[in-house]
């Protein structure tokens, strides 16, 4: 199992070095240009202050720029950290809803993804913009302004079937959620139906998740003051996801909800009638809104959490690298970050190392 740590402003880079000191495998940088810092930046101020552990986007959203320019930016990094970098791409929910707009359809994720990795192998591809179409190719790689010398891991970011097919199709590892993307083993059929599809090995292939995670002490409770604190904006960062969709195209929510979710629904549409949707994406993974803290339940958490003391978030990551995940990431709440980074290495990565 390989272990993450997710960074997102310009202010967090000591916490990379800090995971990279205590054990961490990589750290991921978010792309939410209207709640936090431009992503290239971040990865290369961590490129700059680190020497092991691997980096990349968690993920980039390829709706944000052209895609040359995404490819050109991972392989600028690329150049810094040579050989431990690699590129996570999605369609968009956080950054696209904070803008007012939708996550990327898959048919134009999937052109995306076919121009990036074409370009990030040193190929010629097709490339359309504005109605004009040109085959295109990194050129004067011989000033060293880039590195496609070293291999750029392409992840995938999938929770539907679709997007899983295409981290098959396409990508060198998918990137799903728990429990949103469903189970691994499911995640892993479809990305190996998107391998067939487009004539690819699954040889190598890793399967990544993003996961809410509670370190419970001693003598905790799923209704102590800290885990509501600590766990709460996580948690909500799931919920919002399943009523964007919901609200965009009436998709019914998951069973694990159902408990909080008439409720919820009222609540949105009341808040919502006095402001815009897109401020409810202003306390992801920062702050719980004290105002949704009542829909935060200890059934709520169990739901969206690998949650228990040392010994049983160990059992439940052994259970989930036996279905075939290769590593989780996790998003430290903004005031315990570095207290949390230690923690969980002391308590649970050196136990399974």
């Amino acid at each position: 199992m390989k272990f993450g740590i997710s960074i997102s402003q310009i202010n967090e880079i000591d916490l990379v070095v800090q995971a990279e000191r205590v054990g961490y495998d990589f750290c991921w940088a978010w792309d939410s240009p209207m709640i936090r810092s431009n992503v290239w930046a971040l990865l290369a101020l961590a490129a700059d202050r680190t020497s092991r552990i691997a980096i990349g986007s968690g993920v980039a959203v390829p709706a944000l720029a052209m895609a040359p320019v995404t490819a050109n930016a991972i392989a600028t990094v690329n150049a810094l950290a040579p050989g431990r970098t690699f590129l996570g791409l999605g369609t968009g929910n956080t950054a696209l809803r904070a803008m007012g707009q939708v996550p990327m359809k898959i048919a134009t994720f999937e052109a995306h993804l076919k121009v990036i990795r074409g370009l990030l192998a040193g190929e010629r591809v097709s490339f359309t913009a504005n109605g004009v179409s040109e085959d295109i190719a990194f050129q004067s790689l011989d000033l060293g302004h880039i590195n496609l010398s070293d291999p750029i891991p392409i992840h995938v970011g999938g929770f539907g079937p679709r997007a899983q097919g295409l981290a098959g199709g396409y990508g060198d590892a998918l990137i799903t959620g728990i429990p949103r993307g469903g189970a691994i083993t499911d995640a892993l059929a479809n990305a190996r139906m998107g391998a067939a599809r487009t004539g690819r090995s699954m040889d190598n292939f890793e399967v990544y998740a993003l996961v809410n995670l509670l370190l419970l002490r001693t003598g905790e409770t799923l209704q102590s003051a800290r885990v509501l604190e600590e766990i709460g904006s996580s948690i909500m960062v799931n919920i919002h996801f399943i009523y964007d969709r919901y609200r965009e195209s009436g998709v019914a929510p998951p069973a694990y909800v159902e408990g909080i979710w008439d409720e919820y629904v009222a609540f949105r549409a009341q808040r919502d009638a006095s402001r815009s949707f897109t401020e409810a994406h202003q306390s992801h993974y920062g702050h719980l809104d004290p105002d949704e803290a009542r829909f935060v339940s200890p059934e709520i958490i169990r739901a969206f959490c690998i949650a228990g003391e040392a010994e049983e978030i160990v059992e439940q990551l052994e259970a989930l690298e036996a279905q075939g995940l290769t590593g989780i990431n996790f998003i430290a709440p903004a005031e315990r970050q570095y207290e949390m980074c230690h923690e969980f290495s002391e308590a649970v990565i050196k136990r399974m190392r």
